[in-house]
Order: C-alpha cells, then structure tokens, then sequence
C-alpha cells in the first residue's frame, strides 16, 4: 500500500509528509542545521553504518555539507558576497541543499555540473559533464566545490588536473573525499571491480580507492597549493554537537 501511494502523489507531497513526520517525531532543539536552520532532537541515522545523528530531516544535509557550509561562511563570506563582481563558482555533483542556496544567491554566477544530472527544480540547469574532461576553458571559474566525488572517479588525477586548469588563478578549491587517516597511503586496485569487492575493500560499492594521508601530496601533483585546514578545532565541542560534526574532518583548501 505505501509503494502504491509514493507511485500515485507526487514526489514534492511525499517529501513534505516526510518532513512533517520527522518533525513529529524528533521535535526539539539540541541540534540545529546551519544549512536550513531547522532545529531538532538529534540528527537521523544515515550510511551503511547507520551512524546515529548524521542526516538533517530537512534539507538532507550530513555532517561534511555543514561543515562545508560553515567553512564558506565563515572563511569567505560566501552567503554575502557585496561585490559588484559575482563569484563564478563551479560546483560538480550539486547537492540539493546546496544547489539550492547557490542558484538563488544574486552574487554568485554558478555552474553547477554532473556525469548523471539530477532534475532539481532550480532556474539553474545542472550541465552534463565529465569532470576528467571540463568543458570550459582554462581559469573559467573563481572558486570550485566538488565533494566526494574523487573517490568515484578511475583516473582521478586526471580530474584534478582538470579542476586545476579550470580554476582561476587567485581562485579557491574545496576538494573534499572520504579519507582514512589510518592509512599513509591510498588503497587502490584496478582488479577491484565488481561492487561487492569495492563495498568490502573501500566500504562503499562505487568508490574505486581508500584515500589515505597522501591525499594532500596527490593534489599537489596536479599543481595545487594545499591547505589542509583543522577549521573544525575553531568550534566549541557545544557547536560541533549542536552542528552534527564530525571532529577528524579537514577541510582541503586548494588554490592556483
């Protein structure tokens, strides 16, 4: 019966009825999502794992888009940019919550990209595109967000190399990528390559590798000036609660 229903109302009424739910059931204000700025009793489980406190109920935000979010905020100024200059931002893999922050913001000239676009009701269209081969010319863009993408993609220094032709030459990058900071070394490879394999090896079935503490230099082989930025030591341990954080993400901030 509930499938049957989904099939029959629309995509916006379910969502909302989600929504409504989740705000029945988790009504209260000890954590807040800075995105949205919808106020909760605890975050919802998400992933694999099923982490507790992770997914906003809202926007769908998890703990590295408001971290992200914070960081631009904070950082650049990014939400309230009063230049006469709009920020040319290109953004692969658009998230919706972010998608639909940065097609509505007057300031910012955004481009938002994907191999697979989504049909996200925005007056911006997500263009179809490879991110190991960009279709702009070189210094196109002032600042680049493409996060957890890398991991998907075979020949990922052939895309930084492209996010670094791409990007302007005083422009910003925030390259972000699920990391274990156990290993000192990447994991990859290539004879992994069913998704039963790549689910047990790197812990997710369309990831090709496990970046490890060489993430960093990876990027700086693409030409890349890396700031490997513990931007989350800034917040109080109240903030990164209340935020939902997880406090090992860094933030990688790359320049031209």
């Amino acid at each position: 019966m509930k499938e049957l229903i989904k099939s029959i109302l629309p995509r916006i009424v379910v969502n909302k009825y989600r929504a409504y739910r989740a705000y029945k059931r988790y009504k209260g204000n000890s954590v807040l999502c800075p995105i949205c700025n919808s106020s909760f009793k605890k975050f919802a489980p998400f992933g694999t794992s099923q982490r507790e406190s992770r997914k906003c109920h809202n926007c769908g935000s998890l703990e590295r888009h408001r971290l992200i979010f914070l960081y631009l905020n904070e950082k650049f100024n990014f939400f309230n940019n009063n230049s006469k200059d709009k920020i040319r931002l290109l953004h692969f893999a658009p998230e919706k919550m972010f998608y639909n922050i940065f097609s509505e913001n007057n300031g910012i000239e955004y481009t938002a990209c994907d191999l697979f676009p989504k049909e996200y009701n925005g007056k911006t269209k997500i263009t179809k595109a490879d991110i190991t081969k960009i279709p702009f010319e070189d210094n196109s863009f002032d600042f680049i967000i493409c996060s957890h993408v890398l991991e998907h993609i075979p020949n990922d220094r052939l895309a930084m190399s492209e996010l670094y032709r791409v990007l302007s030459k005083k422009g910003d990058a925030i390259l972000q990528v699920p990391i274990d900071y156990k290993r000192d070394k990447t994991y990859e490879d290539p004879n992994i390559n069913s998704r039963e394999e790549r689910l047990q090896e790197y812990g997710h079935p369309d990831h090709v590798r496990y970046y490890g503490k060489d993430y960093k230099e990876r990027l700086e082989s693409c030409g890349f000036t890396v700031n490997v930025d513990h931007f989350i030591s800034t917040l109080s341990k109240n903030n990164i609660f209340k935020y939902g954080l997880l406090e090992s993400e860094l933030i990688y901030h790359c320049k031209k």
